[in-house]
């Protein structure tokens, strides 16, 4: 069973086929690292000053930023835990900007589909838990990504 992923395109930038592209690609990392069938996730693109009021709100940092996750399996304060066995695991969200994903792309030299499926697998990871506050952490979650991407064919 596949992950249910669930996208909203408040850009209207964004082509079907690199939606599609992404949802295969999101599938494919949700298989290599073990994730539930059925586990569900959203990705939302957006533009720079839509991005940056989500950064501002939440992460105090009032700059327009490439991507932001927000884990669904992280609590917050006075937050219940909910919990079932019939109930589907929803990761959380990944919100990416699309101005930022152009911009990045054409910095790096590759394309728009290889930084966005970047973008989003970074995203991904993160609501898997994994972080890269530390130089260890960094080192094996930069890996990971690599691993993915190259895995699934989508290299620079």
């Amino acid at each position: 069973m596949k992950m249910i992923v669930d996208f909203l395109d408040e850009t209207g930038l964004v082509m079907e086929d690199d939606i599609t592209s992404l949802e295969s690609l999101l599938n494919y990392a949700a298989e290599q690292m073990k994730v539930e069938g059925g586990s569900e996730v959203s990705v939302t693109f957006v533009g720079n000053e839509r991005i940056q009021e989500i950064n501002h709100e939440y992460r105090q940092k009032d700059v327009p930023t490439d991507v932001l996750s927000f884990p669904m399996e992280e609590p917050g304060e006075g937050e219940i835990e909910i919990s079932g066995g019939d109930l589907p695991r929803v990761l959380g969200d990944i919100i990416i900007s699309i101005p930022k994903t152009k911009e990045q792309a054409e910095e790096y030299g590759h394309s728009f589909m290889r930084e966005l499926g970047f973008l989003a697998i970074h995203g991904f990871l993160h609501l898997l838990g994994y972080d890269h506050e530390t130089e260890a952490d960094e080192k094996e979650m930069f890996s990971l990504q690599k691993d993915i991407l190259d895995g699934y064919g989508l290299t620079r």
